[in-house]
């Protein structure tokens, strides 16, 4: 397990973006398994408290090996997990990264998401020195799509998701932010 001190952790003026926990089990098993969440995205459900703790284990891992950094979205008045969003599938040269984002549905269209990835797209081209973030989310998740696009990502007409053919792309370029 990492060290709480080593881990990036972020805040807004409603925000804090932290470390997940063993605590925050059950949320990650909500937001991995709700089909509201989970609508328009293509993963494995999590099934059970066991399996949400082992999803932990393994993002804690992943930020270790420098391959994913996970956060946890909490409301600074609020010690509970309420979603999550990272930065993940990082190029060899660590210049282009993708972001992954989720929310539980009784915290949609407050602007929660929108400055989550703010925050995470300044530390991604400041801190982490990226030049590109990607992100990759349904065409039909008209929400998602909005919330990308007022944080400046671009839809990338020609790049295409193998994975998952409902899937647009949309970047952003470090020199956008300035």
């Amino acid at each position: 397990m990492t060290k709480e001190t080593d881990f990036p952790q972020l805040q807004t003026a409603r925000l804090l973006l932290r470390k997940p926990t063993k605590d925050d089990a059950n949320a990650v098993l909500f937001l991995r398994s709700d089909t509201i969440v989970n609508q328009y995205v293509k993963r494995g459900q999590t099934k059970s408290i066991e399996e949400a703790v082992q999803f932990i284990s393994k993002i804690d891992q992943g930020y270790v090996d420098k391959a994913n950094i996970y956060w946890s979205i909490n409301l600074k008045d609020n010690p509970e997990m309420i979603g999550s969003i990272c930065l993940w599938n990082f190029s060899e040269d660590r210049k282009q990264a993708e972001i992954g984002y989720d929310l539980s549905p009784q915290f949609y269209n407050q602007g929660i998401m929108t400055e989550a990835i703010a925050t995470v797209i300044n530390y991604g081209f400041k801190t982490l020195q990226l030049e590109v973030i990607e992100a990759y989310t349904s065409y039909k998740n008209e929400a998602s799509i909005r919330i990308l696009q007022k944080n400046n990502f671009k839809l990338i007409p020609d790049k295409k998701d193998s994975d998952n053919p409902d899937n647009r792309v949309f970047g952003i370029i470090k020199d956008n932010l300035l």
